[in-house]
């Protein structure tokens, strides 16, 4: 029978096509991992890995056998998680994935207080873009994603966190900079930069320009909020930037200034997701909780839901 070593071995080898960082994901020396999955392919008696020079395939059987080996381990992994249950809530790890526009904005408010009220609470974070980071939660890489909601999976539960305004950002010489607070529609006509598409805020600053006549650029699209910036500070257009960002890396520069829009601003709202049906949702809309309180706290710029 495969053991289990050798199965989280394929499905590491599957999810990285790469042996040398397939072994250091399994922390185990490149040869023992290559040795072990030659003795899997030896006991099903099929290859299960094309080994082309210069990149590693799986055959059609090998990703089946990983596909259904995520399924194995994430089962383990809820056995374990339940045999821990009776045990001090959020004292142990929890794999947690964020979206690039968001992590390095939320991660330094909550995360010392948590670890001050949860020191045996450990958080492993993984940045990424939207559509890998659903499918690594859904697969079982990872735990808990902080994440743009809404979304639509049948196999996900979400809880909505906070709502966080996105403000207009421009250079101090646009006449719009002269305003405390901006009116929509004063953004007609005007050129706006954002994200490349698969990102939320890209959706939410296309739907904008959409809606008040505002040009969104194609000819530079941003892949993060800082380069956003500084395309603004070079007055190659305007952006809408998040709140926690703004707060983080907007105000204490030169170059751009940042207007909140009069009436209901266009926010996002961020919230939660994890697999639907783990025995640790308890303990995530636990940590939602706390993630709240310390937003409520620390983060005047969003507002706490529920």
């Amino acid at each position: 029978m495969p053991s289990l070593q050798q199965i989280r071995y394929l499905v590491a080898l599957a999810d990285t096509r790469h042996f040398r960082r397939a072994a250091e994901q399994c922390h185990v020396r490149q040869p023992t991992l290559s040795a072990q999955i030659k003795a899997l392919e030896q006991h099903l008696g099929t290859p299960l890995i094309d080994r082309t020079p210069g990149r590693i395939m799986l055959t059609n059987i090998g990703e089946k056998v990983a596909e259904r080996g995520r399924a194995m381990l994430r089962e383990l992994a809820e056995i374990e998680a339940l045999a821990r249950q009776g045990d001090t809530p959020l004292s142990d790890t929890i794999k947690v994935g964020v979206v690039q526009t968001l992590g390095s904005y939320i991660l330094p408010l909550i995360v010392p207080p948590l670890r001050e009220s949860h020191p045996k609470l450990k958080l492993y974070v993984r940045e990424g873009l939207p559509a890998p980071l659903l499918r690594q939660v859904q697969e079982g890489a990872l735990d808990l994603l902080l994440f743009p909601l809404p979304i639509a999976f049948d196999d996900l539960e979400s809880e909505r966190l906070f709502r966080e305004p996105l403000l207009v950002v421009c250079p101090p010489t646009h006449p719009l900079a002269s305003q405390d607070r901006i009116d929509r529609q004063s953004l007609k006509g005007e050129t706006m930069l954002t994200l490349e598409p698969g990102h939320r805020l890209f959706e939410q600053v296309r739907d904008i320009c959409a809606e008040v006549g505002a040009h969104l650029s194609h000819d530079f699209e941003g892949t993060s909020l800082d380069t956003l910036r500084q395309m603004v500070a070079m007055g190659m257009g305007l952006s809408l930037l998040p709140a926690l960002y703004v707060k983080s890396e907007v105000k204490a520069r030169e170059g751009v200034v940042a207007r909140a829009i009069k009436g209901r601003p266009p926010e996002r709202t961020i919230g939660m997701v994890w697999r639907r049906g783990t025995v640790r949702e308890p303990e995530y809309r636990m940590l939602g909780g706390l993630i709240r309180e310390i937003l409520a706290r620390t983060a005047p710029e969003v507002t706490p839901i529920g």
